[in-house]
């Protein structure tokens, strides 16, 4: 079964690489999230830093987050500077793409010396709420 969104994911991920190769680890999760955005910009990628996506709760707003980045308005990046990813990190990223009805999320940690990362895949449209959305994959 083809993976939503596969050489776009692989790009990412490069670029991903680029950036840990370029910077290594240590640095705060902004500077990682701004080198990311410069080096998917430099790939002619479109991505937008630090994106508003509204939470609704029984059709009222409950409140807002801001994205790390978001790339061609199909993706969701969370990034972290952590020493590892944990199953928050996991919820996080699972939770923003329900909000925002992005078909994948990439979970990427910078905090190590080689990147740390995690695919997840919408599997049903966001309109399909009694159903386990969320299928997690890595590839490459």
């Amino acid at each position: 079964m083809p993976l939503n969104h596969e050489t776009l994911t692989r790009t990412i991920l490069e670029a991903a690489f680029e950036v840990s190769n370029e910077l290594g680890a240590g640095f705060v999760e902004s500077v990682y999230e701004q080198a990311l955005f410069m080096a998917l910009r430099d790939k002619g990628i479109p991505a937008e830093r630090q994106v508003a996506i509204k939470v609704f709760f029984r059709g009222e707003l409950a409140g807002a987050f801001q994205a790390d980045l978001t790339v061609a308005d199909e993706i969701i990046l969370e990034l972290k500077a952590v020493k590892a990813l944990l199953p928050e990190h996991q919820a996080q990223i699972l939770n923003y793409m329900k909000a925002s009805g992005k078909p994948v999320g990439l979970l990427i940690n910078f905090g190590r010396p080689r990147v740390e990362w995690m695919r997840f895949d919408n599997r049903f449209s966001k309109s399909d709420e009694n159903k386990d959305a969320w299928d997690k994959r890595d590839e490459i």
